[in-house]
């Protein structure tokens, strides 16, 4: 951000406004002496005033007007008049035209060198307007697309060879192209966009005419601003992700899969990728698992009686805890939370899995190969030479491998496993009807805890829904349920209303929200006589389980999450 005219005038217009205080500017001025930087971006950085207030008086100072690009709609065709490499190398922002005049958006716009030169590229008068770097770098972002400046180069150099040769005939040509400079940039720079925007995956996918690039952020796929002309790069671009994945690039008949150590931003990011072919070419999926996506029990959003219980439960030398819920509802991160915090060095714990997320230090973890006959259950078998105290086996998917995590869990082991079923209570029907002796069940099963994810509120736009009338209808459904208790007149109700840092979601960031169902002695009589997953539940509620809505609405209640993103995992209608 330039602000480096006149600073100490800046300073004072904005005593004058009333925006800062004397005390506050003189503050502002001695950390500017230490740090160098200029007195605008200080003055920010202390908190003493908003952005928009802020660039409103420089632009005044300047006498240029001042724009606030996120909060305009630009036309692409006034885009189009500025190549992507001059926005991307100098950060302008073509804005409006009007009559034979353009008006761009400049973080210095007394930058006259860079006027003239616009001048002379666009042939047009230039009229430049004030407005943040960040913003400006949003904009570009948004209407050039990511690695826009890179494709743009890529299609400039391509046009003087002819667009039919960028699909190379022979694998050498296109090793070659994968390991071209500007492939290479822009793979890096759709990385690197995915882990600032905090995405779990990036999914490439091939279609007729088009290549798309999603982000799944929050549990949510969105569309990457990305330029058109980049189906004209899609082999290259794919090619180069197996390069670094280490895949065969010459193979595009069968699937593959293969994992990226990259270094991003200072973090180790591991990522997994997995190829599928398709009628229009390989679609592409990475899996980011980022080592700072590893949880501690306390942050996953546990109630406090359910993570004493829990804590208490993982302490038990021996019997099983199965996670339940579909898949991406967050049970192998439950489960490693648990491994990392009983981990220690006299305790020798063994995980099978597939495939394997996170590396665990302190864990011996193995991959499961179904092609070479490591499933789960040998796996298993296996894994007792070794002389395991605590097990984990990633999914109990058949009898033979339930039969032996019980029979484990009977000799003296801890085990922990996820199943797929709706709710806690079904997962021990789920074991009976796999051909487990319901007294094998009782005898070895501790907790099943079932799970989901919802979003939770951006804590940015975050406010009070004022209209109680909706607030009643949203509860509506909630009210038809069992033992709530709750005065819908006496409570708050949030929702985000949507902003820059929730990409106008209303939503940034996930929570669980969890049913904890312990096998005490009423439940396990129940489950030795073959009771139905309905009275197991019902026995289990008079026991004082919460079920997940009633989790989900507590968290309602506490300004975490919606009601209807509590609706939507929990897959409830609302009235």
């Amino acid at each position: 951000m330039e602000i480096k005219r006149n600073t100490l005038l800046l300073g004072e217009m904005l005593v004058q406004k009333g925006l800062i205080t004397n005390q506050q500017l003189e503050q502002a001025l001695r950390l500017q002496k230490k740090t160098g930087k200029f007195l605008g971006e200080t003055i920010l950085n202390m908190g003493f005033t908003k952005e928009e207030q802020l660039f409103s008086i420089l632009a005044e100072q300047l006498k240029v007007d001042y724009i606030s690009i996120e909060n305009i709609k630009i036309n692409q065709d006034i885009v189009s008049k500025v190549p992507a490499k001059f926005a991307c190398h100098f950060k302008i922002m073509p804005v409006s035209v009007e009559g034979g005049s353009i008006t761009i958006a400049m973080s210095d716009p007394l930058d006259i060198r860079l006027l003239d030169d616009m001048k002379l590229l666009l042939n047009m008068d230039v009229k430049p307007a004030l407005a943040s770097e960040s913003d400006i770098l949003e904009a570009i972002k948004r209407y050039y697309g990511i690695g826009a400046e890179t494709i743009e180069k890529m299609m400039s150099d391509s046009s003087r060879q002819g667009l039919a040769d960028i699909v190379p005939s022979k694998s050498e040509d296109l090793q070659d192209m994968a390991e071209d400079a500007s492939i290479i940039k822009f793979v890096n720079q759709i990385l690197l966009e995915a882990v600032s925007e905090r995405a779990t995956d990036i999914h490439i996918e091939p279609f007729e005419n088009d290549l798309k690039i999603r982000y799944r952020i929050d549990g949510v796929l969105y569309d990457a601003a990305i330029p058109a002309t980049v189906k004209y790069f899609q082999l290259p671009i794919i090619s180069r992700i197996k390069i670094m994945a280490g895949m065969n690039i010459a193979e595009r008949r069968l699937p593959q899969d293969g994992r990226i150590k990259l270094k991003i931003t200072n973090n180790e990011t591991d990522i997994r990728v997995s190829i599928l072919p398709t009628p229009y070419g390989e679609s592409v999926d990475l899996r980011i698992l980022s080592v700072g996506m590893l949880y501690s029990l306390p942050t996953l959003g546990l109630p406090e009686a359910d993570l004493q219980i829990l804590e208490e439960m993982i302490k038990k030398p021996h019997g099983i805890i199965f996670v339940t819920g579909p898949t991406g509802s967050g049970k192998t991160t439950t489960l490693y939370a648990c491994l990392t915090k009983i981990k220690d060095s006299t305790k020798k714990i063994i995980t099978i899995e597939d495939p394997i997320e996170y590396q665990i230090e302190g864990v011996t973890q193995i991959q499961v190969m179904p092609k070479i006959g490591l499933n789960f259950a040998e796996g298993l078998r296996s894994s007792l030479r070794h002389d395991p105290d605590i097990m984990m086996v990633g999914e109990v998917r058949d009898t033979e491998t339930a039969e032996i995590a019980i029979r484990v869990a009977l000799t003296g082991h801890l085990v922990f496993s996820t199943l797929h079923t709706n709710d806690a209570a079904g997962a021990i029907t789920r074991l009976i009807d796999m051909g487990i002796e319901p007294f094998l069940v009782s005898s070895s099963v501790e907790c099943i805890i079932a799970q989901r994810l919802v979003r939770t509120i951006c804590p940015k736009c975050k406010v009070v829904i004022k209209d109680k009338k909706d607030i009643l209808k949203k509860l509506a459904f909630l009210k038809q349920q069992p033992d709530f208790g709750i005065n819908a007149d006496k409570i708050n109700i949030y929702h985000g209303t949507g902003c820059e840092d929730c990409k106008f979601t209303g939503y940034r960031g996930r929570t669980g929200i969890y049913e904890f169902l312990v096998l005490s002695e009423p439940i396990s009589e129940l489950v030795v006589k073959k009771a139905s997953a309905d009275q197991i539940k019902r026995k289990a509620l008079e026991l004082g389980m919460h079920t997940l809505m009633q989790d989900g609405l507590e968290k309602v209640i506490k300004g975490i999450t919606t009601i209807s993103e509590v609706a939507r995992v929990c897959e409830l209608k609302q009235e």
